[in-house]
This record gives C-alpha cells, structure tokens and sequence, in this order.
C-alpha cells in the first residue's frame, strides 16, 4: 500500500476535528442548525489554514442524507464520496489555471441544472481572486441571483483582489493563522496516534516554523519524521531547520549585556565555524529579545511551558528595557542590512558591534586578547579595528551628535533612495538637541517635504543610529550646507577645471588660433 503523506492523510473531515478556526466554526454551525443558508460564502487567509478543507465539510453539512446538519455522519454515500473527492455535485476548481471568461461561461452554463446525487450543487472556485476581470463578470448575475440548488464557496489567500461587487454578494469568513501552542498540540496528537516517538521541543520547533500554516506543519513533521528515521528529536529538528542552538543566543546576550565584546566575537566565530545562518541567528536573537521585554514588561504573558523560561527571566532582571528595546532595533535592522554587507559574518558582527557601541553606561574595554572560539584567527584584529573607528584612542566613543553635527557626511552614510533621500539632500540641519533633529528645506523642494518621505528618512536615522530619533522639517532659506550644494559645488569645481584643462592644452590652442574656433565649454564633461 502506498504512503500518503499527513498533511492528506490527517486532513479534518468534520467541524469538530478543524484546529484553531473555532470562530468560523460556530458561525457555520449555528447557521446550518437553524437552516439559515446563505448562498455564497468566502473563506479568506493564508496558504495552509484550512480554507479548502472548510469547503469541504461545509458541502458535506449541505448534502449528507442525514439531512442538513452541522455534524455531517461521514459514512453515508455523499460523505464518502466529497471525502474521496469523486461526488459529481461538488465541481471543485483552480481559478488560477481557469481565469478566462469562457472557461467561466462554460462552467455556469451548468448551474441551470438540477443536481445529480445531492441536495446541492456546489462550486468550490480556489484562489478566486486569479480570476479575471471578465470571468468576474460573467459570474455576477448567477451568484447575485443563483438557483435554489446552488452554492458557491469561493476560496482565497488575496480578498482586496477580489471586486467590491463580488465581496458584496459573499458571506466572509476570515481565517486566522494558528497559535504556534495549538500546532504544537495537534503535532503531539498525531505523532501519539502514528506511534512516532517525538520530542515536545522539536515539535514546537516544527510549529513555530510552520508560521501558523498547519499544512506546513504537517509536511515538516513528515520531513522531520524522515530525517531522523522515526524518532522526532529536538537536536534533529534543529539540524534540519537550520535552527539555532538557544545555548550559543543565551551566551551571546549574556556577552552584549555585558559589554564583553572579545566573547560576542567568540561566539560568532564558533557559529559561523559550524556553518550556522548568521541571519537565522539575529532572527532568533530577536525573539528571544521580545520574550525578554514580555517577561520585563507582561511576565504573566510569558509561556510558562517555555524550556527556557527561567533563563529568559534572568536575563531580563540583569537588562534595563530600554537597552532590550534597543538591542531589539538594532537585530531587526541588522538583517535587513545583511544583504548590503560585504559577508553574512561581517553583517551579523556589525550588528553586534553596534548593540556594544551604543549600549547605554560606560563604553566597553578595549579588545586586548582573543576571542574565545574557533573560526577565524583575525577576529581581535578586525574587531579592534572597528572599535577604533567607532571610538577613537583618547577621544572617547563617537556620540550621535557629533554624526549629526556633519549632517552631509551623515546624509551619505544612510540607507536611502528615491524622493527620501532627495529630502536629505536638499535639507539643512538647523538644531539637533535631546535626541531631536530638525532640518530646513528650500522652498523649491517643498514637495519633497511629505510625512512619507519625511517618516522614511526617520526610520533610516533610527536604524543607523540604532535608536529611536525625532525629527521635525522646515521650510525655508538655506546658507548652502546641504548635500545636494556640496555636490553642486563639487560638479562645478571639476567642470571648471576640465574647462581650464582644455583652454590650456596647446593642441586645442593651436586649432583655436588657425580655424579662428570657439571652445564651447557645455559640450566640455569632465572625467568622471
């Protein structure tokens, strides 16, 4: 007998079985116990949710020959069949592969009919919003007006796609993504029925990685299952998911909290020494971030099943919240940041030097020794170098108001473009006091002074300064201390210069003098 995989094998055939819908679920029960049908339904939400499966209870509640109910009885001939996906009253359709209006002219051409085996006949279109806009069109008038035998189940991971005048005909449901907790469970259930012996860490490995898809779920327990030849194990799970050991983030938190950058070093070394994703690691340094202000700010809403609780708690009795926010800030904008770096390893240890640099108190010492680990032996090297770029020996660490001072300097060390980085260009700092910046734009770029651009620019101070910054813009006159003059001044200087290069040269002197030329200096363009 063939395998089939679980995520078929475990789909719900019922209301009561469906995990983590409960909403919709009373909802569809109370309506069909009180017989009170509607005859178009939409069920929206991410891929893996249970959209198609709802459907399809939902045609078995309308057409078992039990009766309409909201506990279809699962053995009767219409039950079998929808289950078995063969009964000839529920055309399922991929309105991703039918999108043109004439495959829809065709299937409605149907509808008319009465149906064959059941009490209903049911159209169940996925992804409806792949339809196009003829296609809507065309099945307007029948889902506005449909036969008495007649529902539609339209299925969707994309609504704002769909027409207004479709929406409007429809009865929503929204689906929710599930908790990771109730995965979890699900995963423990299934594995206890399936005689699979599983750890409860690598299943809530496997749940946090589905992000709230329990298809997912299903196909990495499946993967998880083959991996490591039947046994479901935490360190298996973590080998397969690339995920990172919570010792090597506890430890580096512990380093930055610290201020002892040799060991954050260390320990990076040791992670990219066993070929560890760096951008894993400040995902999940994140996480265990939020997890240390929820115990600092909600600890009742921590997890108390959590493996790590007690470390977690630790750890947010040794950190101020305001350094956790910080920290937070500076992991999240660190892997955005990754894929500008020169490598994964100068990204992740830049983002760390960076959560060291600005932590609040006393800068930390000098690096004067190795960092304990393996991997690569330049690190001290590298790492005394950045620390002496950020705070020179005898000078103290650079501060954000001696960056912000420089604003042109500042301005081409963010991570802009567009009209924001326009706005940066054409303004002027004009004050920067108690973490507050404000800058002057010139009336001809008044436009350039939207909340948009202004809340972009914002955001990239706040990134590159790892900290939230205030910033307020003006318009009017500037002395020409901005980016855009500097450059202005720059260009004019090469160009007079090409132009005086050019005067001088005695080949173009000669020919000046002999054809009684001109030297058009616009047509001059210096090198560049």
């Amino acid at each position: 007998m063939s395998y089939q995989v679980l995520a078929r094998k475990w789909r719900p055939r019922s209301f009561a079985s469906l995990v983590g819908q409960e909403h919709v679920v009373t909802a569809l029960t109370h309506a069909l116990e009180q017989q009170r049908l509607h005859h178009a339904y939409l069920f929206t939400g991410t891929r893996g949710v249970g959209k198609t499966t709802l459907a399809r209870i939902l045609a078995k509640a309308l057409n078992c020959e039990t009766g309409i109910t909201a506990a279809p009885c699962g053995e009767c001939a219409a039950c079998t069949e929808i289950d078995a996906g063969r009964f000839v009253d529920l055309i399922e359709v991929d309105a991703a592969t039918n999108t043109k209006v004439d495959e829809m002219r065709q299937l409605l051409e149907s509808a008319v009919y009465a149906p064959t085996r059941g009490r209903f006949k049911i159209y169940v279109i996925d992804e409806v919003h792949m339809l196009s806009t003829s296609a809507f069109n065309a099945m307007l008038k029948t889902l506005e007006e449909p036969p008495e035998h007649i529902k539609f189940i339209l299925a969707t991971t994309d609504p704002q796609k769909i027409p207004v005048t479709v929406l409007s005909r429809c009865l929503q449901f929204n689906l929710k993504q599930m908790p990771p907790a109730a995965i979890a469970d699900h995963l423990q259930r299934i594995t206890s029925a399936e005689g699979v012996q599983a750890e409860p860490g690598g299943l809530r490995l496997l749940a946090a990685a589905a992000r709230g898809s329990m298809r997912d779920a299903l196909s990495l327990l499946d993967q998880a299952v083959a991996y490591s030849a039947g046994q479901v194990t935490e360190s298996a799970v973590r080998s397969m998911l690339g995920v990172i050991d919570q010792g090597y983030l506890f430890d580096l938190a512990d380093a930055l909290v610290d201020g002892d950058a040799p060991r954050a070093l260390g320990i990076a070394d040791a992670m990219e020494a066993r070929s560890l994703s760096l951008d894993s690691a400040l995902a999940e340094l994140g996480s265990l971030l939020q997890r240390v202000a929820l115990a600092q700010i909600a600890p009742d809403a921590l997890d108390s099943q959590l493996p790590e609780r007690e470390r977690i708690v630790a750890l947010a009795g040794r950190m101020d919240p305001e350094t956790v926010q910080l920290f937070y800030q500076i992991a999240v904008h660190g892997r955005r940041d990754l894929a500008l770096a020169p490598d994964e390893y100068a990204g992740f240890t830049m983002a760390l030097m960076r959560m060291l640099a600005f932590t609040p108190g006393e800068p930390p010492e000098r690096v004067s020794a190795a960092p304990r680990g393996v991997g690569r032996a330049p690190a001290t090297a590298r790492l005394a170098g950045a620390a002496g770029a950020t705070a020179p020996a005898g000078e103290g660490r650079a501060k954000p108001r001696d960056a912000v001072r420089d604003w042109p300097a500042l301005v081409r060390m963010l991570n802009l473009s567009g009209a924001a980085r326009q706005l940066a260009e054409r303004s002027e700092l004009v004050a920067f006091a108690d973490n507050r910046i404000e800058l002057c734009l010139p009336p001809d770029a008044k436009a350039l002074g939207e909340k948009i651009y202004v809340d972009k620019l914002k955001a990239a101070l706040g990134a590159h300064f790892g900290a939230p910054v205030g910033l307020v813009v003006k318009i009017g006159a500037t002395r020409g201390n901005t980016v855009a003059a500097i450059q202005e001044g720059e260009r004019k200087a090469r160009q007079d210069q090409a132009a005086a290069s050019i005067r001088s040269d005695a080949f173009v002197r000669e020919l000046v003098d002999q054809f009684d030329g001109t030297v058009v200096d616009s047509s001059i363009k210096p090198a560049s």
